[in-house]
């Protein structure tokens, strides 16, 4: 997995093409979550846009899916809730055994499911994935207690690795690093929101995060989402010393656009970002390449077009 030179090219946005079909998922605490109980088979057909598209990963429509919410939201039993959670591994998997079914390709691998896992921040709903300040008050073992059931469905269902996703804290990323040795044979990638060129969402230095990070041997890749394009390159050159030789970066900016709690995505996207950056960071090690929120199938195949 993302061994060597070879790159593997993560697909993209999964809400903004919902919405693209025609889901309304604004204001929704559960985000793109909840289509997994109203509309599977869209989720499902996202997954397969990607796939044709080029993508070497897919990541579940887990994001948001945890029990608590399902409960809280859906108002679900919380065994019904897990078995919800875990439809998404399904899905994706449905739509990996149809896409190679269906595909004439021989020089592509099967890809790879990736089960999403959001920061806590996500359940909260309120926009402080992007600011990480619940972890004031919130201790390392509350972190992963809060984190572990999402993880343990997701391994049972069967992902091929975790997506510990938009990370805005170190203290997050500690907790969801450790909770992983509970599954020693789970592999993940780690990737953190950052707020500029040198800091993650809370305020420590990016550079500084990965050193405990590093450390594990379960980490596939490290890296950073959902920001713009342009601040990748800054902050994977001030870090590229302690990445560690033996794994790459994984880096899926979103699409230029910023996340205003209040106003929701400010500024129009540049078109064919990611295209454009994405050599740039692939000189600076970045093996794991994909797209966030408001990038697209298109995106993923100019993307693969530009890379390989």
């Amino acid at each position: 997995m993302g061994d060597g030179d070879e790159m593997t090219i993560v697909d993209g946005g999964l809400a903004t093409e919902l919405e693209a079909a025609g889901l309304d998922l604004q204001e929704d605490p559960l985000w793109s979550a909840r289509v997994l109980q109203t509309n599977p088979q869209a989720i499902k057909n996202v997954h397969a846009r990607y796939l044709c598209s080029g993508a070497d990963v897919i990541t579940t429509a887990t994001y948001q899916a945890t029990v608590a919410g399902f409960v809280k939201y859906l108002s679900l039993k919380p065994e019904e809730a897990a078995l919800l959670l875990q439809s998404g591994v399904q899905l994706a998997k449905e739509a990996v055994d149809e896409f190679l079914s269906e595909s004439r390709s021989s020089e592509r691998g099967k890809p790879l499911i990736a089960g999403s896992m959001g920061p806590y921040g996500a359940f909260l709903h309120d926009g402080s994935e992007y600011s990480g300040n619940y972890v004031e008050w919130m201790t390392k073992e509350e972190l992963k207690a809060w984190h572990r059931p999402q993880m343990q469905y997701l391994v049972t269902a069967g992902v091929d690795l975790i997506a510990m996703e938009t990370i805005p804290s170190q203290k997050e990323g500690e907790a969801l690093v450790e909770l992983l040795r509970e599954f020693p044979n789970a592999k993940a990638w780690l990737s953190f929101s950052v707020k500029d060129e040198q800091c993650i969402s809370h305020g420590e230095k990016f550079d500084d995060t990965l050193k405990f990070a590093i450390k594990s041997d379960q980490l596939v890749a490290v890296g950073l989402n959902c920001c713009p394009p342009d601040i990748v390159s800054p902050l994977l050159n001030t870090s590229n010393k302690n990445r560690g030789p033996e794994r790459g970066w994984i880096v899926y900016p979103n699409s230029g656009e910023r996340w205003n709690p209040n106003t929701r995505w400010e500024n129009r996207p540049v078109n064919n970002q990611l295209a454009k950056f994405a050599l740039e960071w692939k000189e600076l090690g970045a093996k794991w390449i994909g797209g966030c929120c408001r990038t697209t199938p298109a995106d993923i195949a100019e993307l693969r077009e530009t890379l390989m």
